[in-house]
């Protein structure tokens, strides 16, 4: 029920054991559980737990509009708190060096890599000056 975005995702989920049902169960389900209505759903999606409640059941896939009929959302507040917090605390603790480089970052890169060419820098052999001497005793 739109939970996750593709069959085989949530296949996956539930292979990964993040997929239960029943009220404080612990027991991961197999993709193949059949579900009723009433169960409670719990997906485990890192950092968050969401809870649903299956209310009714359907065939066929549904369009978004049409889910609340089918399922309704029981996850607490705190769970999206934590992901509100996680969120945020992605671009602030980022360490130095990590992912790919912001938009700043990149622009220092730029300008970095600009200067060190213009300034004339030529690391070719024809134009550096070596003593020969130097080079005929190796």
């Amino acid at each position: 029920m739109r939970v996750f975005k593709t069959r085989t995702i949530a296949t996956e989920a539930c292979k990964k054991g993040r997929i239960t049902v029943g009220q404080g169960s612990d027991v991961p389900v197999k993709p193949s559980r059949t579900i009723k209505v009433g169960d409670i759903i719990n997906v485990r999606k890192p950092p968050v737990t969401y809870t649903f409640r299956v209310l009714a059941l359907s065939q066929n896939r549904l369009g978004a509009k049409l889910v609340p009929n089918y399922m309704e959302n029981l996850t607490p507040k705190e769970q999206y708190d934590l992901l509100e917090v996680v969120k945020i605390s992605g671009f602030i603790d980022r360490r130095k060096g990590l992912g790919r480089p912001t938009k700043r970052e990149g622009r220092e890169l730029e300008k970095f890599t600009s200067e060190s060419y213009d300034s004339g820098w030529d690391f070719d052999t024809d134009d550096l000056d070596f003593d020969e001497d130097f080079l005929a005793d190796e």
